[in-house]
């Protein structure tokens, strides 16, 4: 039990970190019937009791409905009694800097004549190195099945954003895509 849910965390948080080569990316276990799931609750991604106060919960309220939208659209039904299967998921924003040269303009002389040359160049300008800021956030979903309790399918987004970025537009369509791989065809 703890061996499957190992290696499928281990594999999420190996996509995670490799996401420039691919930035939607959905792991399952292939020997589940996904068919017979109908129900689902969310559980607290890690501290329940602080998870309010935290602030890469911010959009945590309208991750969990858009998500709800897509699972709907699946067939699933929302049990908090008795579900089927469980769902949770994470955030991670980390600021990054990314630095860019502009284009240098060179002067240069030179003289030649028969058997030799000779000159020389010097930068006069350009060449600024400018910094730029942007975040790099990523969102993955975790599924378990609560007869067994294994990890059953892992789905997650990555990407750059700016502040100026429309952030609930990003995450609708981070949900939906991640969603279109969870194994369940829509109803």
């Amino acid at each position: 039990m703890y061996k499957n849910t190992f290696v499928l965390s281990l594999a999420g948080l190996l996509l995670l970190s490799t996401a420039a080569m691919a930035q939607v990316f959905s792991h399952y276990d292939g020997q589940v019937d996904f068919k017979s799931y109908k129900t689902y609750a969310w559980i607290a991604p890690g501290d329940s009791v602080l998870n309010k106060e935290r602030p890469d919960k911010l959009f945590g309220g309208f991750i969990m409905y858009t998500a709800n939208e897509e699972l709907k659209k699946k067939g699933l039904a929302i049990d908090t009694v008795r579900p089927s299967v469980l769902f949770v998921f994470h955030t991670k924003v980390q600021e990054k800097t990314k630095y860019t040269q502009g284009a240098t303009l060179s002067v240069g002389v030179g003289v030649a004549g028969p058997g030799y040359y000779a000159g020389g160049m010097a930068p006069v300008a350009g060449g600024a190195i400018t910094e730029s800021f942007y975040q790099n956030g990523s969102l993955a979903f975790e599924m378990f099945d609560t007869q067994t309790g294994h990890l059953i399918w892992t789905g997650g987004d990555k990407r750059d954003f700016t502040n100026s970025d429309d952030i609930q537009k990003m995450i609708t369509a981070s949900v939906k895509k991640i969603m279109k791989k969870l194994p369940i065809k829509n109803k």
